[in-house]
């Protein structure tokens, strides 16, 4: 059964103004420097954030794209692109709406001429991991998961996520 508001839910890449909604009300304001500085490698064409919206409901999921970056074993703008911040409100979670995001992800990385994607899944996310097990991604290394951004009051936070390193041949 097709629910009434899955077939209004359209799949795009973001614009500035929907930075703030990035932040779904609050949850992920922590990340605010984050989505900044992923929109300007998008405006530098390094970069691609996708969002999922449905009319009056506002943003229910996301979706961050490298596409070149300083670890060409994740990104390096000619072959390999980087998924990660994918992220689909609970609410709308086991719907269908994360495999639509990564068909039309895919299928856009295709046309940019991209072979190969890759993505970490925290080690703890067993669900993550059957949805891009059943898209096709199959686990190829273990990544630590050492990261640390500077949150939106200006402080550092360390991050340690140990992680499954997965890709996916596009061709």
């Amino acid at each position: 059964m097709t629910l009434p508001w899955l077939a209004d839910c359209s799949i795009r890449q973001a614009i500035r103004a929907d930075l703030p909604a990035l932040e779904w009300d609050g949850e992920l304001v922590h990340y605010r420097r984050l989505f900044a500085q992923a929109f300007e490698q998008v405006q530098r064409g390094q970069a691609l954030i996708w969002i999922a919206e449905i009319p009056l409901q506002g943003l229910i999921g996301q979706l961050l794209v490298s596409l070149k970056s300083e670890r060409p074993e994740l990104s390096d703008g000619l072959e390999r692109a980087y998924v990660y911040g994918f992220r689909v409100k609970s609410l709308y979670r086991n719907q269908g709406i994360g495999t639509r995001m990564m068909a039309v992800v895919e299928a856009d990385l295709l046309e940019r001429d991209f072979s190969v994607v890759t993505l970490n899944v925290s080690q703890q996310n067993s669900g993550a991991r059957r949805l891009y097990e059943r898209l096709g991604y199959r686990v190829v290394g273990f990544e630590p998961g050492r990261w640390s951004y500077i949150n939106h009051e200006g402080q550092r936070v360390n991050v340690h996520e140990p992680a499954w390193r997965m890709e996916k041949n596009l061709r």
